[in-house]
């Protein structure tokens, strides 16, 4: 494959060879459904995902035509394994561990995806099972009220770990009021409150034909696995007779953003304090994308880049200390972490942001450079040994960047990255508005020269 290859949705049968001597295919049955696999040489296991482009930011507020759906894709997540027609629960974890299979479900800020890996040969299973869960889930009343118990368990779980709740105030600090900054797992408040009638139209809604995807990776026959969904869906109910378009992608850009938050301090009495440090980040089509990845590779991937250098090899403040640079449509976000005593936690702080804008003033090193670039194609490499991998990749390509870049095209445009691209993306990042999230036993006094702090919200919890 030279090049990456696009998948206009006007198209309904694509096919080519990838690195490694794998093969993509694309078909768009009438109904809308698509469908992508990668047939990859001498894999014995095959995972297989069944997608919708709906997540948390996707859900509204109450209208007065209309409940409030905040929480429902989560709500939905769990409830599509709580039964159908034709299985109970047991039945559906019955079919996944008789094989030695795995099955589970994500729910993200843009996307669902519901997956199982399992042995070649299981593949019918695995399509079979995962297209009744998804078509005929029978949201019954009693599943539902014991399922907002278990998610509120989950809720308050995830409430007990700093750095969950960090990294939650951390996307509403510097996403403000967008869609995306929105938890994904909704709030304990809306879970209370969700009804199954909001619930129900949240699937209807949003489960059809047309927004259906279904990526497949590792040993697979792609016309047997066209042949095994529809199949499977048609039982299942679904009249795949009807002609119909796939929905279209989220329309790509940055949308506008309000001036994060500054300071945000939520104090608890822990041992260490977790802190967040970022700014406003690329959108997940941005033509500098792999030039993100170099820079973060370099500023805080690893045990040789200068995050981890300067906080705790040199200065032992921290033991976990990293950047992340998280993208979707039309927003994203650069940060780093760190977790440190509470004495410390100003110190890292400034040394966080010092560091970015150093890199923003006095670029990067040739050396530092090849670094990255090994590291890049080294891990890239490394991850897709995994069929679990190669299946994510087909669905956010089909979902998010309407184009497939195989490990040769990726490390291509690693390849083509400048000392001065990275230095004028650090620049451009250290230029925006700063936001600090701080977790633990501390006050906003810590970090008066870490941050701006024009309206700091400080949250005692």
């Amino acid at each position: 494959m030279n090049g990456a290859v696009d998948l206009p949705l006007g198209t309904s049968e694509l096919s080519f060879q990838a690195a490694g001597d794998s093969r993509v295919r694309r078909s768009i049955l009438p109904s809308g459904v698509r469908v992508l696999s990668e047939q990859v040489p001498g894999s014995r296991s095959v995972t297989v995902g069944f997608w919708v482009a709906v997540g948390s930011r996707d859900e509204q507020r109450a209208e007065a035509a209309h409940p409030a759906t905040y929480g429902s894709t989560h709500f939905l997540e769990h409830l599509l394994f709580k039964g159908t027609a034709t299985r109970t629960a047991l039945d559906i974890a019955i079919s996944f561990d008789a094989v030695g299979g795995e099955h589970n479900a994500m729910t993200a800020k843009e996307y669902t995806c519901y997956y199982a890996k399992v042995q070649d040969r299981e593949l019918p299973m695995a399509v079979e099972v995962l297209a009744d869960m998804f078509t005929s889930s029978l949201l019954d009343p009693d599943e539902f009220e014991n399922e907002r118990g278990v998610i509120l368990e989950e809720l308050s779980m995830a409430g007990d770990d700093p750095a969950d709740v960090a990294n939650e105030r951390f996307f509403e600090a510097v996403l403000g009021e967008h869609p995306l900054g929105r938890p994904i797992g909704g709030s304990p408040e809306a879970i209370r409150l969700a009804t199954r009638d909001a619930v129900w139209e949240h699937y209807r809604a949003n489960y059809r034909p047309s927004d259906l995807v279904v990526t497949v990776a590792g040993a697979v026959d792609h016309d047997v696995l066209v042949a095994e969904l529809e199949r499977a869906l048609t039982t299942s109910g679904w009249d795949l007779s009807v002609t119909d378009a796939p929905v279209e992608r989220r329309s790509p850009g940055s949308s506008p953003l309000a001036v994060g938050r500054p300071l945000t301090v939520v104090e608890r009495p822990n041992e260490q304090v977790n802190l967040l440090l970022g700014v406003p980040g690329l959108v997940a089509t941005d033509e500098r994308r792999s030039t993100m990845s170099v820079l973060n590779a370099i500023f805080g991937s690893g045990m040789s880049s200068r995050l981890f250098q300067q906080v705790r090899e040199r200065r032992g403040l921290a033991y976990s200390v990293y950047s992340f640079a998280p993208a979707y449509s039309d927003a994203g976000l650069f940060g780093m972490y760190a977790g440190c005593a509470p004495a410390k936690a100003g110190n890292v702080a400034e040394l966080m942001r010092a560091e970015l804008e150093r890199l923003a003033e006095h670029g990067v090193t040739a050396d530092e450079l090849a670094r990255a670039g090994g590291q890049l194609a080294g891990a890239s490499a490394l991850a897709l040994e995994d069929s679990d991998t190669r299946m994510s990749r087909l669905g956010r390509a089909e979902l998010t960047l309407g184009e497939f870049v195989d490990l040769d095209e990726a490390l291509r445009r690693i390849a083509l990255v400048t000392e001065d691209d990275v230095r004028t993306l650090a620049a451009d990042l250290a230029a925006r508005p700063f936001s600090l999230v701080a977790v633990g036993a501390i006050d906003e006094s810590a970090f008066r020269t870490a941050v701006d702090q024009a309206a700091p919200s400080i949250d005692v919890a």
